[in-house]
């Protein structure tokens, strides 16, 4: 079955860097635009970054713009997200997603950032 398991979260301090993978199995990885998402506390979820098929179109929200980087492995099926200059509100449950019209995703990975 279509499965997402992320990894690479934690705890660190505001100006660290952290970075994500999500491996991904069950379906034709490379076939599929995916993005990462995240829901901090008590907020909604945000879609932090996205990323076709074939890695040639990459957007990111104005809140990551310029310390997020997305990237994709169609050979070992995995996505990443390398976070860079990590600040308090960045500190949010983030799951990678298969976008789709049926959208699927992982458990998730908890990423703290202490001040």
């Amino acid at each position: 079955q279509v499965q997402l398991v992320e990894s690479g979260g934690g705890l660190v301090q505001a100006g660290d860097s952290l970075r994500l993978s999500c491996a991904a199995s069950g379906f034709n990885f490379m076939s599929y635009a995916m993005r990462w998402v995240r829901r901090g506390p008590g907020k909604a979820f945000e879609t932090v970054a996205f990323i076709d098929n074939g890695g040639g179109t990459i957007s990111y929200a104005d809140s990551v713009k310029g310390r997020f980087i997305i990237s994709r492995d169609n050979v070992k099926n995995i996505l990443y997200l390398q976070m860079n200059m990590l600040k308090p509100d960045d500190t949010a449950v983030y799951y990678c997603e298969r976008y789709d019209s049926k959208p699927v995703r992982g458990q998730g990975t908890q990423v703290t950032v202490s001040s």
